[in-house]
């Protein structure tokens, strides 16, 4: 327990709502400020990318007993089912057996977050616009219009979990020597729905992530608990196939009907859906100094927002959150080095899943498609599962360890190497699981 502190957090999204958590239980009075109305009360929007749960969310959530919980509106995805154009379902497995991650929707877990924070003691402010914070004080000012008549909030620290454009860091980088950068990618995306059928089973297989690769773009869907899929459909905006050419009934039926006929089927209202729901952007932001002195600090998406690709975002998040509770363990009441170690440890592997996330978007579209890379990835799994201790492949590094980031980006470049390498030996089709390969990948590590 900590010496008792009047804290706010802006945002009662998955990261704020758990920080809140996190923070009342080391003894702090804790508020939660949020611009929208309680998401408990409001049907969520059709612009939603269903969350992929792996280990380093569940052990933030473990660590204060409430993975088993969570757990209980999850669905375990062991692998990815790939659907190709005039070919047969394959199935690739994501890990070793029993390693899975989990599917959850987004606004089902959001709403089942702040319902655990305010059994806490946890008070959330909804429908409240904070627009500024003075960083010397923290103390924070909302009101009804940026130019209108504000409100002051007094606090000991402030902590801004207010997403990609969070206007927390708004302020923060009002200050000198504060760097920031955004890229948006030319990529946007839109949500469809996959209905159950009528006994309430999934049209699918409901254990898979299902990925329709075709190169520049690309669907997914990820089950939901009421035999529904959350889909995806990620395209450039402008181009040949892009938003920008699916203008009316006729052409959006005739693109799936040319590029995913296997949905036709199985997405009734892909017309309805598709003009209903916006179309969303995709960005990646980085930023730092994340904190300032010991009165404010930024975490998850408001200092290092990426793209959904290694479906990382969440798992980010919450690992923030886990490095910022093992300081607190380990430096007590001080606040400052608390959030100077923060941020001195996170910076390099949020930078990592970062680049990690933007690289996947390749491998998910077009490289799940290639016979070569299949191959490739059933020369890492043979090589590893006989030396477990010399090689795990770049995602089970990221989705099933704990180790940093930093590290796997580190260590996936040198892999991949590696198997440029050995992919461009000859016969590799047929020599694929021989001695000769395993021979020259041990070469090549004890290089």
């Amino acid at each position: 327990m900590q010496t008792p502190l009047k804290i706010a957090v802006v945002g009662s999204g998955l990261v704020g709502s758990l920080l809140a958590i996190y923070l009342k239980r080391a003894g702090h009075t804790v508020h939660v400020f949020d611009r929208s109305e309680d998401i408990r009360k409001v049907r969520f929007s059709g612009r939603s990318i269903n969350l992929a749960m792996s280990h380093r969310g569940w052990k933030t959530l473990d660590d204060l007993g409430l993975g088993d919980e969570i757990r209980q509106i999850a669905i375990p995805m062991e692998k990815r089912a790939i659907h190709l154009l005039g070919k047969p379902l394959t199935y690739q497995y994501y890990g070793k057996d029993g390693e899975s991650i989990y599917s959850i929707s987004r606004g089902v877990l959001n709403r089942k977050m702040i319902d655990l924070a305010e059994q806490e003691g946890v008070e959330f402010v909804f429908g409240t616009k904070v627009w500024d914070v003075d960083l010397p004080t923290a103390t924070l000012h909302s009101g009804e219009s940026e130019r209108g008549e504000w409100q002051d909030h007094d606090y000991d620290i402030v902590f801004g979990a207010d997403g990609a454009f969070s206007r927390i860091r708004h302020r923060m980088q009002r200050q000198s020597l504060f760097n920031y950068s955004q890229e948006f990618l030319n990529i946007g995306y839109k949500e469809l729905n996959i209905p159950p059928n009528p006994d309430g089973t999934h049209k699918l297989n409901k254990n898979s992530l299902h990925i329709w690769p075709r190169q520049d773009f690309m669907l997914t869907a990820l089950p939901n608990l009421d035999g529904s899929f959350t889909c995806t459909l990620f395209m450039p905006f402008e181009g040949e196939n892009s938003f920008e050419s699916l203008t009316d009934k006729e052409s959006l039926e005739k693109f799936f009907a040319e590029h995913f006929p296997s949905t036709i089927e199985v997405i009734p209202e892909l017309v309805e859906d598709f003009f209903k729901n916006p179309t969303s952007t995709l960005v990646t932001m980085k930023c730092y100094p994340w904190t300032y002195k010991d009165k404010v600090a930024l975490i998850g998406d408001a200092c290092h927002a990426i793209v959904p690709f290694y479906g990382h975002g969440m798992n980010a998040g919450f690992e923030d959150i886990t490095i910022l509770n093992q300081l607190i363990q380990e430096h007590g009441d001080d606040w400052s080095l608390i959030f100077k170690e923060y941020e001195k440890s996170r910076k390099p592997n949020t930078d990592a899943i970062a680049e990690l996330s933007y690289r996947n978007f390749m491998e998910m579209s077009s490289k799940t498609a290639d016979p070569k890379f299949l191959l490739q990835k059933k020369i890492e799994k043979h090589f590893s599962e006989k030396h477990p201790d010399k090689w795990i492949p770049l995602y089970s590094r990221v989705t099933f360890s704990y180790r940093p980031y930093s590290e796997a980006l580190t260590i996936g470049d040198r892999q991949k190497a590696i198997m440029d390498d050995v992919m461009h030996m000859d016969n590799i089709e047929q020599i694929w699981d021989s001695p000769e390969i395993e021979a020259k990948i041990l070469k090549m590590l004890s290089e």
